[in-house]
């Protein structure tokens, strides 16, 4: 192998593919990046067995050839190179990069003991445009759980209902759902959160289709020259709609930058008391206040005004609630709920294409 590349583009690829290399595996070679010559590009990939990125970036190629080298030597290696030409020359397992002012050598492995993900061949197709997927995913991965024990639950849910497109995860203590576009095909995977994040740092702002397939085993997210493949998480996941409440009996819709502020600052003094907060809604002073409490600190009781239909008083997890509000758009927020053991629903008044439930803590 034999190549010139630009250093601004290997360390861009370097820095979307190398943090699912794995260090801690029981595969030495999963801490490695395998570096290859496809079609006149240069091939950039890591995997961890369960997730695996491979990003083409342009290249001047002299002689074709593949090796694998350690991921983070590398990524923080050329990290350091000033900008401009890098050449990359691979003598048997010694990879020799040069530069006008560096001359350097990494030891490599042969890129035939670098496991590959099966292809996708008999998958099924579609697209989402980037823009929306990505504040899509912001939207939901927040809900999903990192418990092991349940590993449906440590997935995002893609899927259709009635000819729409939704994401939806839930760690059992918050759920967050949303709607994408309209889809009319019969889609139900189980993708790992953890693939979802990753997704999320490659996805850009723009107006770009995210090209989708998946089988019954793996999904395949294709953006721009990157490409990230996921095995799908086995099992059925919980009927949750179920859960999702339609009428309520106390409402109130304020604006969202005062609800955040009012529960940034109760969050405070909630930190001894795992973040409880009580949440009271008055229709008589058309109010919303939090009280929250630190036996060795002090207390804090914080009003936010607002529309108010109903009364009550319901006590959550400050971190919870302002999870929630970070991800909202919009300038107000419905905060509704029907009594202290039920769940609370969150959504901006203006748009019904998200739902934030978080479920209350005994008080």
């Amino acid at each position: 192998m034999k190549l010139q590349v630009t250093q601004e583009n290997l360390n861009k690829a370097l820095g979307t593919v190398a943090r699912v290399a794995n260090t801690r595996g029981t595969l030495p070679v999963l801490a490695n990046v395998l570096i290859k010559t496809v079609n006149n590009r240069l091939s950039i990939a890591a995997t961890n067995l369960d997730i695996a990125i491979t990003q083409y970036i342009g290249a001047k190629v002299t002689e074709e050839g593949s090796i694998t080298v350690p991921a983070r030597l590398m990524q923080d290696f050329v990290g350091s190179l000033p900008a401009g030409n890098i050449e990359l020359d691979l003598d048997d397992f010694k990879l020799h990069i040069a530069t006008d002012q560096y001359k350097s050598v990494i030891n490599g492995v042969s890129s035939e003991e670098f496991p590959v993900m099966p292809a996708i061949t008999e998958g099924h197709t579609w697209t989402v445009p980037a823009n929306i997927l990505k504040k899509s995913l912001q939207q939901v991965v927040l809900a999903a759980s990192n418990d092991e024990a349940r590993p449906v639950l440590t997935g995002v849910y893609v899927h259709t209902f009635e000819g729409m497109l939704y994401l939806a995860a839930t760690d059992s203590y918050r759920l967050a759902e949303k709607a994408l576009m309209p889809n009319k095909d019969d889609i139900s995977l189980l993708v790992p959160v953890s693939a979802m994040q990753d997704l999320l740092r490659i996805v850009n702002d723009s107006e770009e289709d995210v090209k989708i397939t998946s089988d019954d085993q793996q999904v395949l997210f294709q953006v721009g020259d990157v490409e990230l493949v996921a095995r799908l998480i086995e099992g059925k996941y919980p009927p949750y709609r179920n859960l999702i409440p339609t009428n309520f009996a106390t409402t109130a819709t304020l604006k969202r930058a005062d609800l955040l502020n009012v529960t940034k600052v109760s969050s405070l003094f909630a930190r001894e008391s795992a973040g409880s907060i009580t949440i009271e809604v008055s229709e008589v002073t058309q109010e919303l206040s939090i009280r929250s409490i630190a036996s060795q600190l002090g207390e804090n009781n914080a009003k936010a005004n607002g529309k108010v239909e109903g009364s009550g008083d319901i006590t959550l997890n400050s971190r919870y609630l302002l999870d929630a509000l970070h991800v909202l758009n919009g300038d107000e927020v419905s905060f509704c709920f029907n009594g202290k053991l039920e769940a609370i629903v969150i959504k901006d008044p203006s748009a019904d294409d998200y739902t934030h439930i978080i479920m209350p803590l005994k008080s």
